[in-house]
């Protein structure tokens, strides 16, 4: 599923010495000239995950003045717990389609792992420790992305067809496990407490504090190191209005958290659990796609796999290595629901990879590869959290949730593509 259009990065995928992992993006000019030129990439098509923030403030603003419900703690604290398994496997699903590829078995390999988890860890099942029991579901993720990793890039079978059996197996699999009709509920209390618990009030201050921290220094480390390269800096004031927007938003959103949101004499709190666990993989997994070689090859590949191998990219290695990045963040995906559900049956993530795919489009990652970032996903998956979440707050029926899902899911598609021609780009695949 790749495309025959020529990056506009391919001279990534043979860096400098000393510049592998330094982020090059024109940083020439003063501010209004940087914001001039951002208009300008917009104009041209490359408008990354704006329409998602757009549609994200939208929607939020609407269903507010149609749900005196939506914009209160409560609803807010559900809202993130009820979009963090979406995030996480749409962050998974990035890897594999900033290639131009696909993975169909993300959602029932997320369900596999929980049932394995589960039957494992249950004193009805095996009664092994938790640790070792998730141990065991997230070798399973990375086995399953080994598994279709060789057959897509050794043996050149499309992604699409190797996942789709997967698919179809998988949800053999877990009936073999789980058993016909059956129920394992999750009783380990470390796992129930990701997405039905929450820290106190102050450590989600400090998580605030810590994130400012990391994105401080990682900023001016770029900048030393860009300097020392002999690399241009783009303008410092785009660090301090970084910055103060984290602040700004991070603020708010743990000021709102920290309100006593329980409707009962118990006081409930706070930032949920999985908020941090999230944070921290999107923030690895951003480190890896932005600052290492890895990463840079990643999109090198995903705008054109035959100028990079010509530029000595490994690309079948890439590939391979993606997958089993894929697989493995879906097992955490398979996790969080488990958690979230407080169950694991045998139709366990049969529905959710569609939606995974769907949240990366609408966030603005290219189906066409080499293009998009895990924020993006996020973004896309927070988008479609709030359209279930506030037509459920209306009391519409579940089909009104699928055709808006799909609409918006045909609509981030057509600017995607819209936007690949208006840049010069080529839909026509290889």
């Amino acid at each position: 599923m790749t495309t025959t259009e020529t990056p506009a990065s391919t001279s990534d995928a043979a860096p400098s010495p000393g510049m592998s992992d330094l982020i090059g993006s024109g940083q020439e000019g003063t501010v209004v000239d940087q914001i001039r030129s951002w208009l300008q990439r917009v104009r041209q098509g490359d408008m990354g995950a704006l329409p998602a923030v757009a549609g994200f403030v939208v929607l939020s603003i609407l269903f507010s003045l149609l749900s005196q419900f939506f914009f209160t703690p409560l609803n807010f604290a559900n809202l993130l717990t009820q979009a963090a398994t979406l995030v996480m496997l749409a962050m998974a699903l990035v890897f594999v389609i900033l290639l131009g590829e696909i993975d169909l078995s993300a959602g029932v390999t997320s369900g596999v792992a929980a049932a394995l988890f589960v039957v494992l860890s249950n004193p009805s099942g095996f009664n092994l420790n938790w640790i070792l029991a998730l141990g065991v579901s997230l070798l399973f993720g990375v086995a399953t992305g080994t598994f279709i990793g060789f057959f897509v890039s050794r043996i050149g079978v499309p992604s699409f067809v190797v996942t789709l059996g997967l698919f179809l197996g998988f949800q053999g699999l877990t009936l073999t496990i789980i058993g016909a009709g059956g129920l394992y509920r999750v009783q380990t209390p470390e796992i129930k407490a990701i997405m039905n618990s929450n820290m106190p009030v102050w450590a989600g201050w400090v998580m605030l504090a810590i994130i400012i921290g990391v994105s401080a220094a990682t900023s001016f480390w770029d900048r030393y190191r860009r300097t020392r390269a002999g690399v241009p800096n783009r303008n410092i004031t785009f660090v301090w209005i970084k910055l103060g927007v984290i602040l700004v938003l991070g603020g708010t959103v743990i000021g709102v958290l920290s309100i006593n949101r329980s409707q009962s004499i118990i006081p409930i709190s706070g930032v949920p659990i999985v908020v941090p666990i999230t944070l921290f993989i999107l923030w690895v997994g951003t480190f890896v796609l932005d600052r290492t070689r890895f990463g840079r090859y990643i999109y090198a590949i995903g705008g054109n796999a035959e100028a990079a191998r010509r530029a000595g990219v490994k690309v079948v290695m890439i590939r391979w290595t993606a997958f089993i990045v894929c697989s493995s963040l879906a097992v955490v995906a398979g996790i969080f629901s488990a958690s979230k559900v407080g169950s694991v049956d045998a139709a366990a993530g049969r529905d959710i990879v569609l939606s995974g795919v769907a949240a990366a489009v609408v966030g603005g990652v290219s189906l066409f590869g080499g293009r998009g970032r895990l924020l993006h996903a996020a973004i896309g998956a927070l988008v479609i959290a709030v359209i279930t979440n506030g037509l459920g707050l209306l009391n519409l029926p579940a089909g009104v949730n699928f055709l808006v899902t799909g609409g918006v899911l045909i609509l981030a598609a057509t600017v995607d593509a819209l936007s690949r021609v208006r840049a010069g780009g080529t839909l026509i695949r290889a």
